[in-house]
């Protein structure tokens, strides 16, 4: 599998919301079609199979905006990502969003997108959603191909024998870092694939004399991520308290010297670009406990209120109840479809900012160190994804709102000076008591019960984090616990995976519950 970053995969990105899976990833698809298809796309038919997810929560999740947003080549975070469908039909284009059988659909976030420019180019991509955010295109005109948008992308089709002098262009700049691949299909008799994916991108001059030649037969397109450069320093949570106890250090510097090897930066700018991201989360909990008004579908946003009381004296109160609220404000954003970093998805965002909101604004906690209980944070966030996944179409809420439970914990444990070993059995011990945690959201809406669980999952990590602190020895690690969490995912029926078929989902009340309209 391919290396797992922090800042690509785990603590990101910095998106719209209500879903990574949904709205984040979408994004990316449609801005990396854009790329491939070399012009501007006047007509885009955007079709999901009827079986998968997106099917039935494409338009309540804002998949359709992000796309479009993606298509027209905005930033996801533009003022304008509400009005994006009518604007670009009032620019002529035409956006269309189907229901219909893709063929070899074999994830429930498959896509197929079809674009046409004005000059009459055409663009078949089929692609998958793959959770966080994350996203893998697998088909490129007929070609089998596995781009996730983490390089600068050039994909030549040419006829046999041509890889030769492609190379000697491809391989221009000295790029250490460059991947070649040289493909074939039965159904492109006397021709190949070249596909060259880079660190640094071609010259301009390499660009257009590959454009003169092979014209409509050249994609290319740049990463939506950070490029990665160097190998993974860690696999495991058991690797992550080998080098720790050697090395003396807690989590978070453990993830520090991961990030910056793996993505070819220094230790000072992987805590500059944790910041930004931290920045993100804070402004996300501020915004949600504002007494202005939110945009959500089915709930009234209460965060605020719940927040006021607490400072009247009214509930019984104390940090964990603060953690619960600012987690509830952050999702709050999240779910009105505002700037929200995922944590490790849309629809976890909320809880480990309402965890590093409470430990900066009672501990305070510096940013350098706030930081680095991020990075602790995404140290068990990759351990998540090189074992399970993050995605709830395929495990349930368990490696959503569960996994950001157990980041979240351990981000404490390194916050209040824990050592690693402690920090991975805080993640273990949370994650041991959200295993079995269904997907059903109501309405197809991160909402009911998102918010809620959300709220728990933030105050459970102090909660975990003081039981390992206190002296609970935990049994099962870390590891183990990932591996079981999955295997119990894969055992649950579809019902229970975002398609909101079962579950609260289905309960009369849910169903009765009058839907918003969304403002476009």
């Amino acid at each position: 599998m391919k290396p797992v970053s922090i800042f690509n995969d785990v603590i990101g990105p910095i998106m719209r919301g209500p879903s990574s899976s949904h709205t984040a990833a979408s994004y990316r698809l449609g801005y990396i079609s854009r790329s491939l298809l070399g012009a501007e796309p006047v007509s885009a038919r955007i079709v999901f199979d009827p079986n998968g997810s997106y099917a039935r929560v494409f338009r309540e999740q804002n998949s359709d905006l992000a796309f479009a947003a993606g298509l027209l080549g905005w930033e996801i975070t533009d003022i304008r990502f509400f009005q994006a469908l009518r604007l670009a039909a009032s620019q002529g284009y035409k956006f269309e969003f189907v229901v219909e059988s893709i063929p070899d659909a074999n994830h429930p976030n498959m896509v197929q997108i079809e674009l046409l420019s004005a000059a009459g180019q055409r663009l078949i991509m089929t692609a998958k959603s793959v959770g966080g955010g994350a996203i893998e295109i697998v088909e490129l005109n007929g070609w089998p191909v596995l781009l996730s948008g983490d390089y600068y992308e050039t994909l030549i089709e040419a006829p046999a024998g041509a890889e030769g002098p492609l190379r000697n262009i491809l391989d221009r700049g000295r790029d250490l870092n460059a991947k070649f691949e040289m493909m074939k299909s039965e159904k492109k008799a006397g021709k190949i694939l070249v596909r060259a994916a880079r660190r640094q991108p071609l010259s301009p001059d390499d660009r257009q004399k590959l454009k003169e030649i092979y014209g409509a037969n050249l994609w290319q397109a740049g990463p939506v991520s950070f490029v990665v450069s160097g190998e993974p320093l860690f696999a495991s949570a058991d690797e992550i308290v080998t080098i720790a106890s050697a090395d003396g250090v807690s989590l978070g510097k453990v993830a520090l010297a991961y990030e910056a090897q793996l993505l070819g930066l220094t230790e000072a700018d992987v805590l500059r670009e944790m910041n930004r991201r931290l920045d993100v989360m804070l402004a996300s909990v501020q915004e949600g406990l504002k007494p202005e008004p939110l945009n959500l579908q089915l709930l009234e946003p209460t965060a605020g209120l719940i927040f006021q009381a607490e400072r009247e004296g009214r509930l019984t109160g104390g940090r964990l109840s603060r953690a619960a609220i600012r987690a509830m404000a952050a999702e709050h954003v999240a779910a009105s479809g505002g700037v929200v970093c995922a944590a490790p998805t849309g629809g976890s965002a909320g809880t480990i900012p309402g965890v590093i909101s409470t430990l900066v604004q009672e501990m305070s906690l510096s940013p350098e160190k706030a930081s680095l209980a991020l990075l602790a944070a995404g140290a068990v966030g990759v351990v998540v994804a090189r074992r399970a996944t993050f995605a709830a179409e395929i495990a349930g809420c368990q490696v959503e709102i569960g996994a950001a439970g157990a980041m979240a914990a351990a981000a404490v444990v390194d916050a209040w000076g824990g050592r690693a070993e402690q920090a991975c059995d805080a993640a273990a011990i949370s994650f041991q008591n959200t295993m079995g945690l269904v997907c059903d959201l109501v309405q197809g809406i991160c909402e009911i019960p998102c918010h809620t669980r959300n709220a728990v999952a933030a105050a459970n990590a102090f909660i975990c984090a003081d039981l390992i602190l206190g002296g609970y020895q935990n049994p099962i690690p870390l590891d183990e616990t990932i591996d079981a969490v999955l295997a119990v995912g894969k055992t649950m029926p579809a019902e229970l995976r975002v398609t909101s078929l079962g579950g609260l989902a289905v309960c009369p009340s849910a169903l009765k519950m009058k839907k918003k309209a969304r403002k476009d």
